[in-house]
């Protein structure tokens, strides 16, 4: 504008007309009002969510960060309707929580956060490069590579052994696995110590 009219305009300005014309929206979000990191003092109240990529296969990873009981379901996508199936049928085993915690991938967004809404009173989306936020869900996710996948990439023709694989792997983790934190209880054997 300076060249051609003499017109010297802000940055700021631009934006402003732009703002008029067209929704814009910042490449990161920069900021946002996320709240404190999650404590957990009884069973259902934070449960932590993330994914793991295996290939062309994705492991949907969920975890009471209370009593450590966890819920994995393979997919074949990394989208929105792909997030959600698998927090379908994660929340068949855990019921209703008051928050489930996510990261910022694409599948946690729109249609995830649709599902969540049902199972949960609020979602907490973890700060981007701050691992201790989801700390839970990240010591899982290595124990679910160290003792049941391993580090190799598998196909889509083996997702019904994958998640048979997983699913025998977390009824060890989740009824017989001792947990240090746990006071070498597993996930089970704590919460029904803690009832009685």
């Amino acid at each position: 504008m300076m060249h051609d009219y003499q017109v010297k305009i802000s940055v700021s300005t631009i934006y402003a007309i732009l703002g008029e014309k067209y929704q814009l929206r910042a490449k990161c979000k920069r900021n946002q009002a996320r709240g404190p990191v999650p404590t957990a003092e009884a069973p259902r109240q934070v449960i932590q969510n993330d994914t793991v990529d295996f290939g062309e296969l994705f492991a949907y990873t969920a975890i009471d960060i209370f009593g450590r009981d966890a819920q994995v379901i393979i997919g074949t996508g990394l989208e929105g309707k792909d997030g959600a199936a698998a927090l379908k049928e994660q929340m068949k085993y855990f019921g209703f929580t008051d928050l489930l915690q996510r990261d910022g991938g694409s599948e946690f967004e729109k249609q995830w956060e649709q599902q969540a809404r049902r199972y949960s009173n609020r979602i907490r989306t973890a700060r981007p490069y701050r691992k201790n936020e989801q700390a839970f869900i990240e010591s899982f996710n290595r124990t679910l590579r160290k003792e049941c996948l391993g580090w190799r990439n598998y196909r889509r023709k083996e997702l019904k052994a994958v998640q048979q694989k997983v699913n025998e792997f977390l009824k060890f983790y989740n009824h017989t696995r001792p947990h240090l934190s746990l006071n070498l209880m597993s996930p089970k054997q704590y919460l029904s110590h803690l009832r009685s």
